[in-house]
């Protein structure tokens, strides 16, 4: 949404940020200029769902993905990305354990072949 405002999440109650989810979807249904029939359709969910979710109703997170993606806002999904984090230490580990030399060639004795 455009609103620039911060947002105490912690001290909403979990409706209470359903209610926002519910509020985003709807903001940028409208903002795309789609109908409630229109977006549901192209979610593969009933109006029916899609309303409940704009009123502030529980459905499932799958359900949710679906209207993100109609709706071509799944970069908003960024912020539950991983990024895996190795500590100084381990570093420095890894570092110690990367070969620092070529071994070269072992001399073996080499035979002649019979052929």
């Amino acid at each position: 949404m455009s609103d620039n405002s911060y947002t105490d999440w912690y001290s909403m109650s979990d409706q209470a940020v359903i209610k926002q989810l519910g509020k985003f979807v709807k903001h940028h249904r409208l903002e795309q200029n789609k109908t409630q029939q229109k977006l549901a359709k192209e979610a593969g969910i009933s109006r029916s769902t899609l309303s409940l979710l704009e009123r502030g109703e529980t459905v499932t997170l799958g359900t949710f993905i679906q209207i993100l993606r109609v709706l071509g806002l799944l970069e908003h999904l960024n912020a539950f990305q991983v990024e895996e984090v190795i500590s100084p230490i381990e570093l420095a580990k890894k570092d110690q354990q990367k070969r620092k030399r070529a071994s070269g060639s072992k001399r073996s004795e080499t035979r002649e072949s019979d052929w």
